[in-house]
């Protein structure tokens, strides 16, 4: 039987300057992100939308769910089939498309997770993990764009 989950957040716009949206240079992209019990993050646009590059910005946060998502999936299922892993780093990008319109969306993300593991561990199932990984990462199911693996492991 399905069980639902609920999440909330609560994003406050902060980048009025005195004169709110009167003309699009004379806003801030500036917002405080925040989750009940959790630090504030502090977002903007993406520079490139006169936003603030000191920040996160969506499709940063996006990228990051996707590969923090991955990850954790991955670490499961390799305590499960006893594949022990010592360290975990993921190179994640994702490509995202602008339409005239000044619409757009992303295209792909790519993950490049570099997993060492330990010298008894089975490198060939350290691998094959990644796809059942991405099969079961709520983030990279819920999206409409493919998201790539491309793992490197490391035996120790």
């Amino acid at each position: 039987m399905p069980k639902d989950h609920t999440y909330a957040a609560t994003v406050t716009w902060t980048g009025n300057r005195g004169a709110g949206t009167r003309s699009y240079r004379g806003y801030g992209r500036e917002h405080d992100i925040a989750c009940p019990g959790k630090p504030v993050l502090r977002g903007s646009a993406d520079p490139a939308y006169r936003g603030d590059a000191d920040r996160h910005n969506p499709e940063d946060l996006l990228v990051a769910a996707l590969s923090a998502c991955h990850m954790l999936w991955y670490l499961h299922l390799c305590a499960s089939a006893r594949v022990v892993v010592t360290a975990y780093e993921d190179r994640a990008e994702g490509r995202m498309q602008t339409h005239a319109d000044g619409g757009g969306e992303f295209t792909e993300v790519t993950l490049r997770p570099r997993v060492t593991i330990t010298g008894d561990s089975d490198a060939a199932t350290a691998e094959r993990l990644h796809e059942q990984a991405g099969a079961m990462c709520f983030i990279a199911r819920s999206v409409n764009f493919p998201v790539a693996h491309a793992p490197e492991i490391v035996a120790a």
